[in-house]
C-alpha cells in the first residue's frame, strides 16, 4: 500500500479519494476551506497544507479547478514544493492549461520529483463509479508507478504521451464534449417545437447512428429540466478558454468551439455558471423562446 497526498476534495476529488481509502492506501489530505468528515471517518488524515501533505506522501495528487489554483497549490508558500524530497511524485489529475503543465512540470522535476499530468472525463457520476477516463502525459516509468491508483479511480486509461499532452488531450475532449451537448440540445428543441415528444424522440435515436453518452445522459437531463452539477458550466467555460487561447497561439480555427463558448456565455449571463454544462440548451430555448418541455 502506498502513503498518497489529496489535495482538493470537491465534487470530484472527495469520491476520487474515497476510492484510494477503500483500497487500502494511507491517505493525506488537503482542501479548502476543509476535508470533508466523510473522509477523515474513513482513515484519511487531515493535514493544515499542501506541504504537510507532500511531507508524508510518497505520491501527490491535485485536484482542484483551474490552471492559477493548480500553481498555488504547488508553489505557494506551505504548498506541495516545499514539502517534496527527491523520488516523490506530483500527479496533477485537473483539468489546466498544457503549456502551464509543462513549466509545472519542469519546476517539480528540478526537485527531483517526477511528475504527471491526468486529467479526467466523466463527471461526478465517473468519479462516484470509479470510471473515469484519464488522459495521462509523462514519462512511462512514472506512469507505471501511478498506475496502480489511476485504475483505482478510473477504467479507460491512456499514455498519451510527455508531460502536457494528457492536458491537450482533455482540451480536445471538452471541445467534443461541448458540440455534442450542442447538437443534442438543437434537436431536441427541433423536435419538441414541431410538436413530437422530445423523450420518445431520445429514445429512438438511442438506437441509432446518433447514439451517444451525450445524447444518453445529458438528452435525459434536457428533458426532465435537471441541471444541477455534473460538471457545472463555469469549469466547461475554463476549458473551452484554454482550447480557444491555445489554439490562436497554433494559428488553428475553432469556430464551432467559439460559438459553444458564446452559449455558455450566455448561460452564465443568466445566472448560470453553476448549472451542469447539459444546460447549454437553455440558452439555445431562449433564442427559440421556447422550452423542450413546453406543449406546443
Amino acid at each position: 500500500m502506498s502513503k498518497v497526498g489529496f489535495i482538493g476534495l470537491g465534487i470530484m476529488g472527495t469520491p476520487m479519494a474515497e476510492h484510494l481509502i477503500k483500497a487500502g492506501h494511507d491517505l493525506y489530505l488537503f482542501s479548502i476551506p476543509s476535508v470533508p468528515e466523510a473522509l477523515t471517518a474513513a482513515g484519511g488524515k487531515a493535514c493544515t497544507s499542501g506541504k504537510e501533505v507532500a511531507q508524508n506522501a510518497e505520491i501527490i495528487i491535485t485536484m482542484v479547478p483551474d490552471t492559477p489554483h493548480v500553481a498555488s497549490a504547488l508553489f505557494d508558500p506551505n504548498g506541495v514544493a516545499e514539502g517534496l524530497t527527491p523520488g516523490k511524485i506530483v500527479v496533477d489529475m485537473s483539468s489546466i492549461s498544457p503549456v502551464e503543465t509543462k513549466q509545472f512540470a519542469q519546476r517539480i522535476k528540478a526537485l527531483g520529483c517526477d511528475y504527471v499530468d491526468a486529467p479526467v472525463s466523466g463527471g461526478e457520476v465517473g468519479a462516484k463509479a470509479a470510471s473515469l477516463t484519464i488522459m495521462v502525459g509523462g514519462s512511462e516509468t512514472a506512469f507505471e508507478k501511478v498506475k496502480p491508483l489511476l485504475e483505482l479511480m478510473g477504467k479507460n486509461i491512456t499514455l498519451v504521451g510527455e508531460n502536457g499532452a494528457g492536458q491537450t488531450c482533455k482540451v480536445a475532449n471538452q471541445i467534443i464534449v461541448a458540440l455534442n451537448i450542442e447538437a443534442v440540445g438543437e434537436a431536441l428543441l427541433f423536435a419538441a417545437k414541431m410538436g413530437t415528444d422530445p423523450a420518445k424522440v431520445r429514445q429512438a435515436l438511442m438506437g441509432g447512428f446518433a447514439a451517444s453518452r451525450i445524447l444518453e445522459v445529458h438528452g435525459e437531463r434536457m428533458v426532465n429540466r435537471t441541471f444541477d452539477p455534473g460538471f457545472r458550466i463555469e469549469l466547461h467555460q475554463k476549458d473551452l478558454n484554454l482550447a480557444l487561447s491555445s489554439a490562436r497561439a497554433i494559428g488553428v480555427s475553432l469556430p464551432n468551439t467559439a460559438n459553444a463558448q458564446e452559449l455558455f456565455n450566455a448561460c452564465a449571463a443568466h445566472g448560470g455558471k453553476g448549472w451542469d454544462h447539459s444546460a447549454m440548451v437553455c440558452a439555445l430555448e431562449k433564442l427559440a423562446n421556447f422550452e423542450i418541455g413546453q406543449q406546443v
